[in-house]
């Protein structure tokens, strides 16, 4: 008899072990499994969404890292390529930035609202406002833009000719975390911004 008690205490504890491994795994697994399935549609939904109208597409940029790259003028700012290991933290500025910093932000997932620096003064303070507390938001005078504001993420651009503009924060929503290593971080890096 001592044996058969034995046995049914073992019983138990095994059916109570496995009792609480299915408790466990409806507690922790299963919403796991849950979120990471709507982070993949997310994610393929992102992707496979036609690009706002007048977004100009830029594919193939380098990716590599070089503590002097320099970036030529060309009237916008650039949106990838050879940048600096450092990143510009996100924020607004009222200063130029280096694009070597602001372009390690962009592939970080930034969105960057580059201003003509002789942009009057309404026209920042609305685009401020637009954008302060948001993250992932990098906003700075751009000398020799070609027209009042440009949006530019990893591979995408937004030529905006007068604020306001709805385009500004469609784009913001549309591109913000859009680069190729989103939610790496947009602090700790370069820069002092004014939010």
């Amino acid at each position: 008899m001592a044996s058969t008690g034995k046995v049914n205490k073992k019983e138990q504890r095994r059916q109570k072990l496995a009792e609480e491994k299915r408790r466990r795994w409806l507690l922790f697994g299963i919403p796991i499994i849950l979120l990471a399935i709507i982070s993949i549609g997310a994610i393929i939904y992102r992707l496979t969404q036609p690009d706002l109208e007048g977004v100009l597409s830029f594919d193939n940029l380098l990716r590599n890292h070089d503590l002097e790259a320099e970036f030529t003028a060309a009237g916008l700012p650039p949106t990838g390529g050879t940048h600096n290991p450092r990143w510009q933290n996100c924020g607004i500025y009222t200063e130029p930035v280096d694009d070597s910093l602001a372009v390690h932000s962009l592939e970080h997932g930034a969105v960057w609202l580059a201003y003509q620096p002789d942009l009057a003064g309404e026209k920042v303070a609305e685009l401020q406002d637009m954008v302060r507390g948001e993250s992932y938001i990098l906003m700075s005078p751009f000398p020799g833009l070609q027209s009042e504001v440009v949006m530019s993420s990893w591979g995408k651009q937004l030529v905006i000719d007068a604020v306001p503009d709805e385009g500004i924060e469609q784009f913001i929503e549309r591109y913000k975390g859009a680069g190729p290593e989103p939610g790496a971080p947009c602090t700790d890096g370069v820069g002092q911004p004014q939010n």
